[in-house]
């Protein structure tokens, strides 16, 4: 009875510890995510503070959200890129709000520290998002 004890709290822990290190292995390579936080990346870097800002922030975002939907629908161990992307998501959702707003003029300054940022949020995503196998 002690052994069959024994091997069932063995067991047990096992699968406990199985779900605990699965939250710390990354998700797989996927060519979607990977091609989409480089269409990503290419839309930050071209980011043009002369021309109207909203038409560009709102590429940003709808791709994005894209990205968001796409790793929800594919599954739970998707999230992490998720978390990668969080940030981005948040600066751009604050940039959209402002140049969505009634009597908003465009500031170049502004946009070029918004961009300045984004770029450098983008970079890191996507090398964390490439750098899967």
């Amino acid at each position: 009875m002690k052994r069959i004890f024994l091997i069932l709290s063995v067991l047990m822990l096992q699968g406990c510890a199985a779900v605990a290190l699965s939250s710390y292995i990354p998700s797989f390579w996927d060519d979607n995510q990977s091609a989409k936080i480089i269409d990503l990346r290419l839309t930050i870097e071209r980011i043009d503070c002369k021309a109207p800002q909203k038409p560009q922030v709102s590429r940003i975002r709808d791709d994005l959200e894209w990205f968001r939907l796409y790793s929800e629908s594919k599954g739970s161990r998707q999230q992490d890129v998720l978390k990668l992307t969080q940030p981005m998501a948040e600066t751009t959702e604050d940039w959209y709000k402002r140049v969505s707003a009634e009597g908003y003029k465009e500031n170049a300054i502004y946009c070029e520290l918004k961009k300045k940022v984004m770029t450098e949020q983008s970079t890191r995503a996507a090398k964390a998002v490439l750098g899967r196998f």
